[in-house]
C-alpha cells in the first residue's frame, strides 16, 4: 500500500527522499502561516528564524505537493528523513487531498506534518505577528541550513513556478524584499559617505 506524504514548505522543492510519484494540488480548512521557529534550520535557539506550519481555516485551501512512495525501504527511508527533518513539528494529521476543486479527493490520509499552537507540546511555535516584524525576523535569521530569507524566496518560488498563489507567501516576501533594498541602500549611502 502507498504511503502519501503532502509538502506544504521545503518539502514542495527539496523533498529529501526517493517518492514514485509527485502531484501538485491542496488540503482543504488549512492555511500556510509563518508561525513556527526554526531553531536548527533557518535560525539558531538564540534567533530562531520563521517557517511555515499550518492552522486550521474554514474555507481555506493551501496548495502544495504530494509525494507517493510506494517501495517498502523507500518509506522507511522516507520516514526516518522527515522524522528528523520535521522534529519540531509536534502532530501528523491524515487529511484528503485534492487536485480539482469539484471533484472527489485524489489521495485520501494523505501525512501532514504540523506544527501546533501549543506551546506545552510544541516550544518552538512563535505564533502571529504583525507582517512588518515577521518580514525583519527572517531578515536577520540564519542557521544551518542557511538564511530563512532563502526559505522564503525559494518557498514563493516554488509555488509560482506550479501555478499557486499565496497571499501571505507573497505579502511576506515583497516586505522582506523592501526591508533588504532599504538595507543595501543604507550601506551604499554610508559608504558614499565615507569616502
Amino acid at each position: 500500500m502507498a504511503m502519501w506524504v503532502f509538502g506544504y514548505g521545503s518539502l514542495i522543492w527539496k523533498t529529501g527522499f526517493p517518492f514514485d510519484e509527485s502531484l501538485p494540488g491542496f488540503i482543504k480548512g488549512y492555511r500556510r502561516v509563518f508561525h513556527q521557529g526554526s531553531t536548527d534550520h533557518r535560525g539558531t535557539p538564540d534567533f530562531p528564524g520563521r517557517t511555515v506550519t499550518l492552522e486550521a481555516a474554514d474555507g481555506e485551501i493551501c496548495w502544495g505537493v504530494a509525494y507517493k512512495i510506494t517501495k517498502d525501504e523507500d518509506k522507511r527511508d522516507a520516514l526516518t528523513h522527515l522524522e528528523v527533518r520535521e522534529k519540531q513539528y509536534d502532530q501528523k494529521e491524515y487529511l484528503d487531498f485534492f487536485t480539482d476543486s469539484n471533484s472527489d479527493p485524489a489521495v485520501t490520509g494523505v501525512m501532514v506534518y504540523i506544527a501546533s499552537p501549543d506551546k506545552k507540546s510544541n516550544n518552538n511555535y512563535l505564533g502571529p505577528a504583525p507582517l512588518e516584524d515577521i518580514a525583519k525576523q527572517i531578515v536577520k535569521a540564519e542557521g544551518p541550513s542557511g538564511p530563512n530569507r532563502d526559505y522564503l524566496f525559494n518557498l514563493e518560488k516554488a509555488l509560482s513556478q506550479l501555478g499557486f498563489k499565496d497571499k501571505h507567501v507573497t505579502d511576506l516576501a515583497n516586505q522582506v524584499r523592501s526591508i533588504l533594498s532599504e538595507t543595501q541602500e543604507l550601506s551604499v549611502d554610508a559608504t558614499a559617505n565615507n569616502i
